[in-house]
């Protein structure tokens, strides 16, 4: 099942979106939105499941051209956004080309921030931020969607609480970053809005590439029409999604809608393994001792997909452009 959610509002309105993504239909009699459906999730998803194989055998009333333009974030906003950093290749990698050792809990334990929940932004909605000396750069990611989670869960019985799956550009602006960690409190100005791709999925679309916990296809990112890489989202995962809700979870409930990031995809030793600028810039400084490449300019255009063995888009594509935004007064 594919759903996604059109702009209206605050919260948009709950559609179910055919397998191809050309198609959809109203899902408001069974939810009005994600999150209602979310709150309800054992009583919505069979009826979202019955109207979604309706919709691919044609059989509804009131289908419609499904436009991604026109779809908001799957949630617009949640309860909780919590990004882990699953990947410790890319943060080893990292620490590696600025001189500094990675501390071996690093490999035992994620790490985790709480990101901003409040107005995620759609998959063709424009990134903004007010200079390019903030060090504007993308990060491809999966996440998944939860039900309620009971605290003190382990990762086993976690991964029984995924229901959806998504793509985002975890946006950051990377010349804002050093000078709030050096306060030892955590990113907030360096982690502007979150984008999504236009439908979230059902585990059981993802077929043999879902092994419960990890997506084993390759997440492909393009910057103004050149490929930066394809890392395969299932492998180099170090913590995979059961053990992040668990980590999430440790001390308190995570209540329904909650959104758990896998943090950068990153594959080790690929020259295809990077999924943000920031790692292709760490790699330039490890060969060359300076990075070479820029991060992004206002105009450039950003693209997140990621493809079944097919071919076909599971999510739709994330496609944004960089623009200046003009703060007010």
């Amino acid at each position: 099942m594919k759903l996604a959610s059109l702009k209206s509002g605050r919260d948009g309105t709950l559609v179910v979106v055919s397998r191809d993504l050309s198609r959809a239909v109203s899902a408001a009699a069974i939810a009005p939105t994600l999150q209602a459906a979310m709150d309800d999730w054992a009583s919505c998803e069979p009826r979202l499941t019955a109207l979604f194989n309706k919709l691919q055998a044609g059989e509804v009333a009131g289908e419609f051209a499904f436009d991604t333009t026109a779809a908001a974030a799957p949630l617009p906003r949640c309860y909780h956004w919590a990004d882990g950093s699953a990947y410790v290749t890319h943060v080893e990698l990292v620490r590696k080309a600025r001189g500094a050792e990675l501390p071996e809990s690093f490999w035992t334990e994620p790490l985790m921030y709480m990101g901003a929940s409040d107005a995620f932004i759609g998959a063709n909605e424009d990134v903004l931020a007010e200079s390019e000396d903030w060090g504007i750069d993308f990060e491809a990611e999966v996440v998944v969607f939860t039900d309620d989670v009971p605290a003190g869960i382990k990762a086993q019985q976690a991964r029984q609480h995924i229901k959806l799956v998504a793509l985002v550009n975890d946006v950051s602006l990377r010349n804002l970053i050093p000078a709030e960690l050096a306060k030892q409190f955590g990113f907030y100005q360096s982690k502007p809005q979150t984008s999504f791709t236009p439908v979230a999925v059902t585990p059981d679309e993802l077929g043999d590439a879902w092994d419960g916990a990890r997506l084993h296809l390759p997440l492909i990112t393009t910057l103004n029409g050149r490929k930066i890489g394809s890392p395969n989202a299932g492998v180099d995962m170090t913590f995979d999604f059961g053990q992040l809700i668990q980590h999430a979870a440790k001390s308190r409930a995570l209540m329904a809608g909650t959104v758990i990031g896998s943090g950068t995809v990153a594959n080790q030793g690929s020259p295809d393994g990077s999924c943000c600028l920031a790692e292709v810039r760490c790699l330039e400084t490890i060969a060359d001792g300076k990075p070479s490449t820029p991060f992004m300019s206002f105009g450039d255009r950003i693209v997140i997909e990621m493809n079944d063995t097919s071919g076909q888009s599971i999510f739709g594509r994330i496609d944004q452009r960089i623009k200046q935004y003009y703060p007010p007064g």
